[in-house]
């Protein structure tokens, strides 16, 4: 028989806290996930943060929801983002996806919003019919160093045993990039890289109209998803671990010393996003600065949503990629959340907006 069971901010923190999570064949979630989800500014104490299924006393699968709000005319209009969605093999087949699904819905009236979905999960959010495309995002991933080792074998499992010859291919190509990438130097304008927004940056800030506060800013770097380490919880589906996750905070001035961009850059394992940018330039100068950023960090691979950096790199002479390609972020709301909206709403989303910022 199943039965679902909901987890508000202080009954997820009783059940992380009391271990209870731990017993089951696998996590519903991990223990720094659930502490940055009971701090999460844009939760209330009620609201659903996680929906557990079980199949009489075996868990079965689950759905984490990530609460966020839009400001509207004034008014805080709140909704969720579907985070995670899990069933077990042992249990497929049960309509327990459609259950949890559901359970959501009527926890938050309909008010879901989801994206960077897997095709699997998007074929299911399909099937129920009810949810909906919004305008996506296109955007740009740029190519900095190569990577055949790990990016040939995920394509082509069976070239792992070519894996060493690979590395050594990436040995040779990326000691030619960096020697032509020797020559790239410090930018000559003044720049400052912070571990969190200062209060300068939030006085900054808080000029633009953004779905983000710096406040919010500082709770997902102090409160991460993903904390930095070789290991890996091994009964967890999602991120958790890696070897490098980092945020750095970038504020660039100009020659009079006025603050004309700030940026909130994640830094992964070699792949650069930049969440947030708010800029008053024309953003010339961040594309030197990112420029100098990443041949200094190694970034292996860049992916931006910004429309004007994208543009800006365009036409940029001095830009060090060596291979770019066009991508899209689909992002799919639930009908009923569309029609609560109102008519033309649009949501202007940042590359961070949604749980983005947190993986």
């Amino acid at each position: 028989m199943i039965h679902l069971t909901t987890l508000n901010r202080k009954e997820l923190e009783e059940f992380v806290s009391s271990g209870d999570f731990k017993k089951y064949d696998f996590l519903p979630i991990t223990t720094h996930r659930a502490q940055s989800h009971s701090k999460n500014p844009k939760a209330n104490d009620g609201q659903t943060l996680l929906i557990l299924a079980f199949d009489d006393d075996e868990l079965a699968g689950y759905l984490g929801c990530f609460p966020d709000n839009f400001t509207i005319d004034g008014k805080i209009f709140n909704y969720a983002w579907l985070s995670t969605l899990y069933i077990s093999n042992k249990f497929r087949g049960k309509r327990i996806a459609q259950n949890l699904l559901n359970r959501a819905f009527e926890e938050y009236n309909g008010n879901i919003a989801i994206t960077e979905f897997t095709k699997e999960a998007e074929s299911l959010y399909n099937k129920i019919g009810l949810f909906q495309y919004i305008a996506p995002k296109n955007g740009k991933r740029y190519y900095f160093r190569t990577d055949f080792r790990n990016i040939i074998p995920a394509k082509k499992p069976g070239t792992k045993a070519l894996k060493p010859i690979f590395n050594i291919g990436d040995t040779i190509l990326n000691s030619l990039l960096s020697v032509k990438n020797s020559l790239i130097k410090k930018p000559g304008f003044k720049f400052e890289i912070l571990g969190k927004p200062d209060s300068q940056s939030a006085d900054f800030v808080s000029q633009f109209p953004a779905n983000r506060t710096t406040d919010d800013i500082n709770w997902f770097i102090e409160n991460p998803w993903v904390l930095e380490g070789k290991q890996k919880e091994e009964n967890y589906l999602f991120s958790s671990y890696s070897r490098f996750f980092k945020y750095f905070w970038i504020k660039i001035f100009d020659h009079q010393n006025n603050l004309i961009t700030c940026a909130l850059l994640l830094l992964r394992d070699g792949h650069l996003k930049i969440p947030y940018l708010f800029t008053k330039s024309d953003l010339g100068t961040f594309v030197d600065f990112l420029n100098y950023f990443m041949v200094k960090n190694k970034v292996i691979t860049f992916t931006s949503y910004q429309n004007e950096l994208n543009h800006e790199i365009k036409i940029s002479k001095n830009f060090s990629n060596i291979h770019e390609r066009n991508i899209e972020r689909r992002y799919m709301f639930h009908k009923q959340f569309i029609e609560n909206l109102p008519a033309n709403f649009s949501p202007n989303f940042q590359d961070g907006d949604g749980d983005c910022v947190m993986t």
